[in-house]
């Protein structure tokens, strides 16, 4: 390795054929709009002072290519394409509005041209001072050279940039020689890195070590690609890389490939990696299995596949891709690394079509209900990360079925009583799911599906209370308003929400547009009815709540089979006469046991060799029973006494 100080413009014309090529695995040119006005202020700054000799601007590390051409020095840049790139845009910008004889601080068209531009003795892409990666390089060259067409889909990153500097360029027209002045102050570290001796990989990890330069996956990228030679670099990122770029939604690339990695990760580790070290994870997990490259990538690439068909959805059954489109709308992606298995095991038809279709009813319901329950979610994550490892393929849905009925405490699938009540009794217009929920009670079983787009949330018992409803709801309005109007009973669809205002009951069910004339199924049984009170608010939440029984399904299986399931215990059982109690021990115990219960139905009691120990999501307190005393154990989260 050689590192030295040089201006910026002197390394780029440091030998007159050099030519700085990005290789495919680096992120493509990411520069905002601020930081290329940042830089620009920097430029215009220094340029106008005389006690500014020179302006650092960072680093950049480089590599000979592998394969040597005579006459021709090819540059891999390891660290740097920003910097590069954007200086070579307001070069552009600057060379553009220079008239065609006209010399400024000695530059001018043919010096930017000949020495920051072009290699002018060489021919074809070897020319260009700078190549980019595929996705930037046609438009940059465009911009270079205007014999070359613009791409049809251009860099909208590299067109917005250069947009900018010819811009500020322009209206700088007074000050184009503090500008050259400026370019020639840019300062910057060269890194050489000498190939066989120098670890280019461990070196870009040291610079990229804090995650805030690039992302995880732009991380994993380089790490897959950087140690291949560049021409098997480039077979396998096109083969492979590009190809699953290409498949997510372009404006979300980034944040959808990360997330799909992560999910890779958890499904074949078992382990949730945490979200700012799955490219760390991800080196452990193909080290540790010695996975070679292209096998790490064909696998990659076929769950991107599976992932894609499901998340946006691109799945050509019908029947597949509306059970994806049914889960999507609760948006949740917790339950992805089981997803993606299960995907697999259809692919490999080892999962039929129904039953998989029956699997994501399953999975919906299970997150629904959970959610309409209040169960907190922060163990969903490890619920999905470990459950495929107990599938047994050979009964595939019954499997799945016994997995989730076993799910205990906060884990646990709610049955129908626990759903039904918390239905009944929730706060459903403050409820983060509630258009998802009225659009599967409409649309269930229906061919004909309505869309919940004309359509907002209607209090059929208003939120402003007036006389007409006092009169019509009786002596306890008061109770039954406060308790009833934001519950399912007293929630409908309707596309007069200001006309309906707080109306008297009959009016608005008689209006133009009124609850006579609604298309809606939610409104069938309001159509008939003389008055709204609470009784009728009861008997309507009672309908609603046993016609999501039917929609969110709990699984079942008869007990001689769920018994097959149930994990055998060989270690010993302890209970409470497994402790010394004491006289007096055992009585405070007893009052504390009943005061520690009474905090949440959710907590779980366990009896172990050493201690008794109280389990919410994690365990709280534990108590060891000692001759003559109770000891205590608490678990309390710092962060929650600040």
């Amino acid at each position: 390795m050689k590192a030295e100080a040089i201006k910026f413009l002197d390394f780029i014309t440091k030998t007159q054929d050099t030519q700085f090529v990005i290789p495919v695995y680096q992120r493509i040119y990411s520069w905002d709009k601020e930081q290329c006005l940042q830089l620009w202020k920097d430029i215009l700054k220094i340029g106008q002072s005389e006690k500014i000799e020179g302006h650092f601007i960072g680093s950049i590390v480089f590599v000979a290519n592998d394969i040597y051409q005579v006459g021709h020095n090819e540059l891999l840049v390891i660290d740097g394409q920003q910097r590069l790139t954007t200086i070579t845009l307001l070069l552009i910008a600057l060379r553009n509005i220079l008239q065609d004889k006209q010399i400024l601080n000695k530059f001018s068209k043919i010096k930017i041209d000949n020495r920051y531009l072009i290699n002018p003795d060489e021919e074809n892409e070897k020319k260009y001072k700078l190549i980019l990666s595929e996705n930037d390089k046609d438009t940059l060259l465009a911009l270079i050279d205007k014999d070359k067409r613009e791409p049809k889909e251009p860099s909208s990153r590299i067109k917005e940039n250069f947009e900018v500097f010819e811009k500020v360029v322009s209206e700088n027209n007074d000050k184009l020689e503090q500008i050259c002045i400026g370019l020639e102050k840019l300062m910057i570290v060269s890194i050489s890195l000498e190939r066989g001796k120098d670890n280019p990989q461990l070196i870009f990890e040291s610079m990229n070590s804090t995650g805030k330069n690039l992302t995880q996956t732009d991380l994993i990228r380089n790490y897959i690609l950087m140690g291949l030679e560049s021409k098997k670099q480039k077979i396998l990122y096109e083969k492979y890389w590009r190809a699953m770029e290409l498949a997510f939604p372009q404006d979300k690339l980034e944040t959808y490939f990360n997330a799909f990695v992560r999910h890779y990760l958890t499904l074949k580790t078992q382990e949730i990696p945490n979200i700012s070290k799955v490219y760390e994870s991800f080196k452990m997990y193909q080290q540790e299995n010695a996975i070679d490259i292209e096998s790490l990538l064909q696998d990659l690439q076929k769950y991107c596949d599976y992932f894609c068909y499901i998340a946006f959805p691109k799945e050509t059954d019908e029947g597949l891709k509306r059970a994806f489109e049914s889960f999507l709308k609760l948006e949740s992606d917790t339950p992805y690394p089981l997803l993606l298995q299960l995907y697999d095991d259809y692919a490999s038809k080892i999962l039929s079509k129904q039953d998989f279709i029956c699997i994501m009813a399953l999975i919906e319901s299970y997150i629904f209900r959970r959610s309409v329950c209040e169960i907190p979610t922060n163990s969903l994550n490890k619920t999905f990360a470990s459950f495929s490892k107990n599938i047994k393929k050979e009964s595939y849905l019954e499997s799945v079925k016994a997995q989730f009925m076993l799910l205990k405490s906060y884990m646990r699938f709610p049955n129908d009583n626990e759903f039904k009540e918390s239905i009944i009794r929730k706060n459903f217009y403050s409820f983060a799911k509630k258009i998802y929920y009225f659009q599967k009670l409409e649309n269930f079983e229906r061919k004909e599906k309505v869309s919940m787009n004309e359509y907002t949330i209607e209090h059929i018992m208003p939120q402003n209370e007036n006389l007409a409803w006092q009169k019509d709801l009786g002596e306890n309005y008061k109770d039954i308003h406060e308790k009833y109007l934001h519950t399912i009973g007293n929630l409908t669809l309707t596309g007069y929400n200001s006309e309906y205002s707080d109306k008297p009951f009959k009016e608005k069910r008689d209006m133009k547009g009124g609850f006579k004339e609604s298309p809606l199924r939610l409104n069938e049984n309001l159509r008939n009815l003389e008055s709204w009170n609470e009784s009728e608010i009861l008997k309507r939440a009672n309908a609603l709540a046993d016609l999501s029984l039917k929609i969110w399904i709990a699984p079942s299986l008869n007990e001689e089979i769920l018994s097959v399931y149930k994990p055998t215990k060989n270690k010993q059982q302890y209970d409470l006469s497994s402790y010394k109690f004491s006289k007096d021990t055992k009585e405070m115990f007893d009052i504390l046991r009943k005061e520690i219960l009474a905090l949440d139905e959710n907590i779980t009691e366990n009896f172990t060799k050493n201690y008794i120990a109280y389990k919410l999501e994690t365990n709280f307190v534990d108590i060891v029973v000692l001759k003559s005393e109770l000891k205590l154990g608490l678990y309390i989260d710092i962060f929650v006494l600040q």
